[in-house]
């Protein structure tokens, strides 16, 4: 008991004040990442039915925001290590404010399909640059601080989500257009953001512009060829297929598939993320005590079991219960996957940039794909689809265990 409390006495004030702040400050910015994010998705079913989109041609919209992440990605790292977190995120959410600025102009009021998809390839290729540099600056406030929160930055992104989700389902059911509601979330996340960002770590010697970008390049090149980040990466890509396909279309779905109002899809997709959050709360506790793999077989089974009930129960009320196992099961897949990915700190840019690339390509093709099912077979039974393909990813979760503290560097 004593020799805990020493240790303890002794660990806390080594913390300087810096990385303190710097933690809340990346919690911040993850937070209005997820602001940005859920508004958006909250009110989807209004912006198909400001444009009259059928779910084909919703899905292809859709792409252009995934489409831009996807692009993003590659250069997101060798970004992150030339301009420092703290500046990346800066550039980043100038564009997602103006994409977010761009659609929802767009679709309120000029009721222009092709402005709404510049809008939201705006947003993603901001947001894409944005995902890779907050969780390489989350990675190292979490190196400095000597405990494991990455979960819980994730948690906020999760929080921010609820409430964009939150305000999104209000301002549906206010009857406020898109084109008034968009732009004035565009303004909050840019103000916020730029203040979060600005208590980041320093950056170091390397995103001052002293390293040589060449060698940069090649160590991106090497991180192609690495086993250990390749698999994470395919698990990291199934876990967001599983989380952006409720993104995307458990409003609509429920629209189409339960009858429900547009405000009623808006907080059905609020649920998903309440169970989101919930999930990367518990799950920071749970990871401590039983370790990653433990945890991931757990909720990624959840997360099939959920998925499978929203689409099959045929009750409302029942569905709703899926949705939320749903969320807290493809809770901790992401996030887990990014916290992975960034064991090694040096290294850290160049491997959150491969597994992203990876990862996002499911947002790039999974509207699509279920616009195209929903289609044929309608939305909620394309969403059948993610029971499918979470269970032969339990065979990845193994991947995720840390690396031995005596593995030499370069190995893992």
């Amino acid at each position: 008991m004593s020799s805990t409390i020493d240790a303890s006495s002794v660990d806390r004030p080594v913390v300087p004040r810096a990385v303190l702040a710097a933690r809340t400050g990346v919690a911040v910015v993850f937070a209005l990442n997820g602001l940005a994010v859920g508004t958006w998705f909250s009110r989807v079913p209004a912006v198909r039915e400001a444009l009259e989109l059928s779910a084909g041609r919703l899905g292809l919209l859709l792409m252009a925001l995934s489409a831009g992440a996807v692009l993003a990605m590659p250069t997101a790292g060798l970004v992150t290590q030339r301009l420092g977190p703290a500046r990346t995120v800066a550039a980043s959410v100038l564009l997602v404010a103006l994409g977010t600025v761009v659609a929802g102009l767009s679709a309120g009021l000029a009721g222009s399909v092709m402005g709404v998809a510049v809008g939201l390839f705006a947003f993603g290729y901001g947001s894409g640059t944005w995902d890779v540099a907050m969780n390489v600056e989350g990675a190292a406030v979490e190196k400095r601080l000597g405990r494991t929160i990455m979960p819980r930055f994730h948690a906020a992104w999760s929080l921010g989500s609820v409430a964009g989700a939150g305000i999104g389902a209000g301002a549906a059911r206010l009857g406020v257009p898109v084109g008034v509601h968009l732009p004035a979330l565009a303004v909050v996340v840019l103000v916020g953001a730029l203040l979060g960002a600005r208590a980041f770590l320093p950056a170091p010697a390397e995103a001052e512009g002293t390293a040589d970008p060449a060698a940069r390049r090649r160590a991106l090149l090497a991180t192609w060829r690495e086993p250990r980040t390749l698999l994470i990466g395919l698990l990291v890509l199934v876990m967001a297929f599983t989380e952006g396909s409720a993104n995307d279309w458990l409003a609509v779905a429920f629209v189409d598939g339960y009858g429900v109002s547009e405000a009623v899809g808006a907080t059905v997709f609020g649920v998903f993320v309440v169970g989101m959050t919930l999930g990367r709360t518990a799950g920071t506790i749970a990871i401590d005590r039983w370790g990653r793999v433990r945890v991931l077989f757990a909720t990624i089974g959840l997360a099939a079991a959920g998925a499978a009930l929203a689409v099959l129960a045929g009750s409302g009320p029942l569905a709703v219960v899926g949705v939320a196992l749903w969320g807290i099961g493809a809770s901790l897949g992401f996030p887990v996957g990014m916290s992975a990915a960034a064991d090694d700190e040096d290294r850290a840019p160049a491997r959150v940039s491969v597994v992203a690339v990876i990862g996002y390509t499911a947002f790039l093709g999974g509207p699509p794909l279920l616009g195209f099912l929903g289609d044929h077979l309608g939305i909620l039974s394309a969403l059948g689809v993610v029971p499918l393909l979470l269970l032969p990813t339990l065979a990845l979760v193994p991947v995720l265990r840390p690396p031995a503290p005596a593995t030499p560097p370069g190995q893992d």
